[in-house]
Formats: structure tokens, C-alpha cells, sequence
């Protein structure tokens, strides 16, 4: 279980995120595009992997085939050794704020200790070292939260179809080479999709409203998942695993493009953290799931349907509430704009102030004769 879970979780936690990170740290314009490119190069591996598992099985065994593939991966070490910086490296300059903090501290040590901090204080500290790598302030983000829970549902049903679609072919009596065939399909159709949903999505028309088209595309991932039990025959499950193909590359080359187009690449590196977290328990309960139903019922259409359910659930809320958010978004900027372009009524209000101001300090005639008394008091107290 570790050898095989934990520490393949980890490394391709590390691999994975920080790649997907530094794809928006370098495009702006053609992001969509950059990131279909980079995710076709998965399918490129999982095209040979199925087949090749196969043969270096019956070749080696289990454990010369890890070992195999275990040099193959360590290949990803290169290429994160040829990612660099953006821009020449900059000497860190303290500022005054910082300067006069270390004064302070130095001043304090000379004096002898003083009082403390809190408790609060401690926390507040705590908290503020966390959120420079988680920003927790994400979940108060509306379009944030439309993007999670939509992804949260989604993944329920996301994995599951691939994990048993070789088996599947086989309980249908397809041998095991013809099976693993169809995630080579699955595969090459797949690689072509990315880079293409790339150049789409990248389009004037469809990127300043890219979240309908991912909604879309989850979707139809889900319709093609809940036609797959009609697939009784091979050419069937070709035409299955072809669909598929290019339904889960057009889900995949914008799953991270929408979350930086909702939230920036300011706040991308916490917001990718935060969905990652969120999202593991779900990719983790979808195939046992899955597993589960087909052990009940004694047939695997049972969780093809339930994928397909969620998947098609969880792109129907997607589109409403991005429609939703849309909407909201709209609104916020023409209240924003109304309010730049028309300053008069800030004018009048700040006028009105001074105005009042003005009327509360003069005096009135009615205040005259007390003024005068006034006066003649001061008078008589200084003895003239």
C-alpha cells in the first residue's frame, strides 16, 4: 500500500501542480492553448502504457515491470530541471515598516523583556504564516465556490469508467490485448482533443464565457458514460471509448484554465491547493464506489450509469450557477462603472456636509444677544 499509493500520490503531487502553475505564470493571451498542448503529452503516455503494461508483464513480471517504468518516470526529474524563473532574480530590500520592526526588536532587548503576546495574537500569527500558502479567504470567493462544488460532484464519476473499462471489455468476452486496445483508442483520441479544446477555448467567442463551455463538456462526458451499457459488441466499445476520448480530453485541458480564469494568477497557486484537498476524497471514493455496485448487482452497466448521473448532475449546476455568477459579475460592473462615471452625487453629498457644517458654526442673529453678554462678562472678570 505505500509503495504502490502513498508515495506515487506524493510524487505526482509534486509533479503535476507545479507544472500546471508555471504553464500561468508564462502565458497570458494563449493560456488556453498552452494548457490543452501540455496535457496532451499524458495521453501520449497512456496511448503505449496500456499494451505495454501487458507486454511487460508476460515478459518480466510484475516487479521488473515496475522497475521498468520506474526509470521511465524518473525522466520527469529532467524536465522539471529545465523549468526557470521569470525575469532576472531580484536582491530582497527591506522596507521602512521592516526596518523600524527590527529597530524595535533590538531596542527591546537592550530594555529587558516585556509583556508577551497573547494568545490571540499567537493564533493570529499562526494563521497568517498558513494563508501565505493557503488563502483561505478563496471560500468567501462566490465563483471559487461554484467551481469546487461543481468539481467535487464531477470527480465522483470522473476516474471510475477508465479503471474498469479494460474489465469491462473482458466480462463482454473481448480478450485481454483487444481491451487494452480500447484505452489506446481512448488514448489517441484523447491527445487530439486536448491541444484542439485549446485552440477553441482560446477563440474570442468561447473564452470570456469558457466556463459554459467546461460545463458542456462535463456533460457530455457524462451522456457518453450513461450510452456506454448500449455498447454490447467491440466495435460498440470502440465507438464508446472514442467519445470518451475526446469528451475527457475537453475536460481535462480546461479543468485548471477555468479555475485561473474565476480566480486569477494571483490567488491561482492557493486556489489549485485548496481544490487538489478538496477533490482527493471524492477521486478517492469513485472507483470503490463504482466497485461496490458492480459486486451488488453482478454487472457493470449499474456503475457506468451512476458516472454517468453524476457527471451530467454536476455540469448541469456548473452552467446554472455560472450563468448565475455571470449575471452577478455583470451587475457588480455596471454598478462600479455607474458610479465612476457619475461623481455628482458624491459631490452633492460631500457639499451637503459642509454645508452643514457651515450653518452649525456661524452664529445666528437669534444668538446675538448671549454673544454680547458674553462679552461683557469678560470684561467685568478682568476689571475694566
Amino acid at each position: 500500500f505505500v509503495c504502490l499509493n502513498c508515495f506515487p500520490g506524493f510524487g505526482l503531487a509534486l509533479n503535476l501542480q507545479p507544472s500546471v502553475i508555471i504553464i500561468g505564470k508564462y502565458f497570458l493571451k494563449r493560456r488556453p492553448l498552452a494548457n490543452g498542448l501540455a496535457m496532451a503529452g499524458s495521453p501520449v503516455m497512456l496511448c503505449t502504457l496500456a499494451p505495454l503494461n501487458q507486454f511487460l508483464f508476460d515478459n518480466f513480471g510484475w516487479r521488473g515491470s515496475f522497475l521498468i517504468l520506474g526509470a521511465i518516470l524518473l525522466n520527469c526529474c529532467v524536465a522539471g530541471a529545465l523549468f526557470r524563473p521569470i525575469g532576472p532574480g531580484t536582491a530582497q530590500v527591506k522596507t521602512q515598516t521592516e526596518e523600524g520592526k527590527d529597530a524595535l526588536k533590538v531596542k527591546i532587548t537592550e530594555d529587558g523583556p516585556v509583556e508577551s503576546k497573547t494568545e490571540e495574537e499567537g493564533e493570529k500569527d499562526c494563521f497568517e504564516k498558513v494563508n501565505q500558502y493557503l488563502d483561505f479567504s478563496l471560500f468567501k470567493h462566490r465563483g471559487f465556490l461554484i467551481y469546487l462544488i461543481g468539481n467535487v460532484l464531477m470527480f465522483l464519476g470522473f476516474f471510475a469508467p477508465i479503471v474498469f473499462l479494460a474489465p469491462y471489455a473482458k466480462h463482454t468476452g473481448v480478450d485481454e490485448y483487444s481491451a487494452a486496445f480500447l484505452l489506446s483508442i481512448l488514448a489517441i483520441v484523447d491527445m487530439v482533443a486536448r491541444p484542439a479544446t485549446g485552440i477553441i477555448a482560446n477563440s474570442r467567442w468561447v473564452r470570456p464565457r469558457i466556463q459554459y463551455f467546461f460545463s458542456f463538456a462535463i456533460a457530455f462526458n457524462g451522456a457518453c458514460h450513461l450510452l456506454c451499457p448500449l455498447a454490447s459488441s467491440y466495435t460498440g466499445l470502440i465507438v464508446y471509448s472514442s467519445f470518451f476520448g475526446l469528451a475527457f480530453g475537453m475536460v481535462c485541458a480546461m479543468l485548471f484554465e477555468t479555475l485561473m480564469d474565476l480566480v486569477g494568477a494571483a490567488r491561482f497557486t492557493s486556489a489549485v491547493g485548496l481544490v487538489t484537498i478538496a477533490e482527493c476524497c471524492t477521486i478517492l471514493l469513485g472507483p470503490p464506489i463504482g466497485g461496490i455496485l458492480i459486486d451488488t448487482f453482478g454487472d457493470y452497466k449499474y456503475m457506468f450509469i451512476k458516472c454517468g448521473s453524476v457527471m451530467v448532475l454536476a455540469g448541469t449546476f456548473l452552467f446554472i450557477m455560472n450563468y448565475y455568477n455571470y449575471r452577478m459579475l455583470a451587475k457588480e460592473e455596471k454598478e462600479r462603472k455607474a458610479k465612476e462615471e457619475d461623481p455628482k452625487s458624491v459631490r452633492t453629498e460631500n457639499e451637503g456636509k459642509k454645508n452643514w457644517n457651515k450653518d452649525s458654526i456661524q452664529d445666528g442673529p437669534e444668538l446675538e444677544p448671549l454673544k454680547e453678554k458674553g462679552v461683557g462678562l469678560k470684561k467685568e472678570m478682568n476689571g475694566t
